[in-house]
C-alpha cells in the first residue's frame, strides 16, 4: 500500500485526506502502546531500530515520537531514550505549559468576543495587515512557516480589538497556540480548512459585522476542537491497521 494512496475521512466537506508517513507511524506506535506491546516503564526501541522496522526516515520517526509525547504517552530522557509513561487512552494532550482543554476554554472566552470587538474597532491598517498575512498563509506550503503566521494572525485580530489586555492574553498562550497548530496540521490536515476559516474572519472584520465575526471565530474554534478530538480519541479494534511505510510496504 503506497502512502500516496492512503486516505481518511476529510475535513469540513468530507473530502478524502491523504495520510502522511508520520501519521501512519504514530498510529502504529500508539496502538502498540495501547494494546500493551510496550508497557508503562518500557523503553521504546532506538530510533535506528524503529526506522529499520518501519522503513521510514529518521525525521518522519522523530515527528511521530514528538506527537506521542504531546499525547502524554511517552517521555524522552536525555541520553537514555524514549519511555512509555501511560498506556492511554489519550484524553487531554499538553501544548507547552497548557492542557488542550484549558487552552480551548480560554480561547472560547477570549478570542470569540475579541473578534466581535475587532469588527467594530479595526482600522484600515489592521485590515491591510490581516489581508496580506492571510494571502501569505494561503500561498505557504511549509508547515513551520505557516504555523508562525497562524499565531501572528490571531495576534493581529487581538490587536484590531484595540484593547492591550486581549493582546497580552494571546501573547501569553502564543507558544501553546503554535504547538497546537503544528499538531493539528501534522495530524489533522488543518491548513487549508484553517485558511478558509481565517478568510471568513477577515471578511467579517472588513464588513464591520460584529455578529459575523463572532460566528466566524466560533466556527473556527469549533473546528479546532473537533479535529483535536478526532486525533486523540482512543483507537478501537476496528481502527487498528498495519502501518504503511514510505516505500509503500506495510510493516
Amino acid at each position: 500500500m503506497n502512502l500516496s494512496d492512503s486516505q481518511t475521512g476529510g475535513a469540513e466537506l468530507d473530502f478524502p485526506r491523504r495520510i502522511s508517513a508520520m501519521e501512519a507511524v504514530l498510529t502504529h506506535l500508539r496502538q502498540a502502546i495501547e494494546r500493551g506491546d510496550y508497557a508503562v516503564g518500557d523503553k521504546l526501541p532506538s530510533e535506528a531500530e524503529l526506522c529499520r522496522r518501519l522503513e521510514v526516515s529518521r525525521p518522519v520517526l522523530r515527528e511521530a515520537l514528538r506527537a506521542l509525547q504531546t499525547m502524554g504517552l511517552t517521555a524522552s530522557r536525555t541520553g537514555k531514550g524514549t519511555f512509555v509513561i501511560s498506556s492511554g487512552p489519550v484524553e487531554d494532550p499538553t501544548f507547552g505549559d497548557y492542557a488542550a482543554s484549558d487552552l480551548l476554554e480560554v480561547r472560547r472566552h477570549v478570542e470569540i468576543p475579541v473578534a466581535g470587538y475587532a469588527a467594530l474597532r479595526r482600522s484600515a491598517e489592521d485590515l491591510d495587515h490581516l489581508s496580506h498575512l492571510l494571502e501569505r498563509m494561503e500561498r505557504e506550503t511549509d508547515t513551520t512557516a505557516w504555523v508562525a503566521m497562524d499565531t501572528l494572525f490571531h495576534l493581529a485580530v487581538a490587536q484590531a480589538a484595540r484593547n492591550p489586555v486581549f493582546r497580552r492574553v494571546i501573547e501569553e498562550i502564543r507558544d501553546a497556540l503554535a504547538r497546537q497548530s503544528a499538531f493539528l496540521n501534522e495530524l489533522g490536515g488543518r491548513r487549508e480548512q484553517s485558511n478558509r476559516e481565517h478568510r471568513a474572519i477577515v471578511e467579517a472584520l472588513a464588513d464591520g459585522s460584529e455578529h459575523d465575526a463572532v460566528e466566524a471565530m466560533t466556527h473556527h474554534l469549533e473546528r479546532v476542537e473537533t479535529t483535536l478530538t478526532s486525533i486523540v480519541r482512543p483507537a478501537t479494534a476496528d481502527d487498528r491497521t498495519t502501518v504503511p511505510t514510505e516505500g509503500g510496504q506495510q510493516a
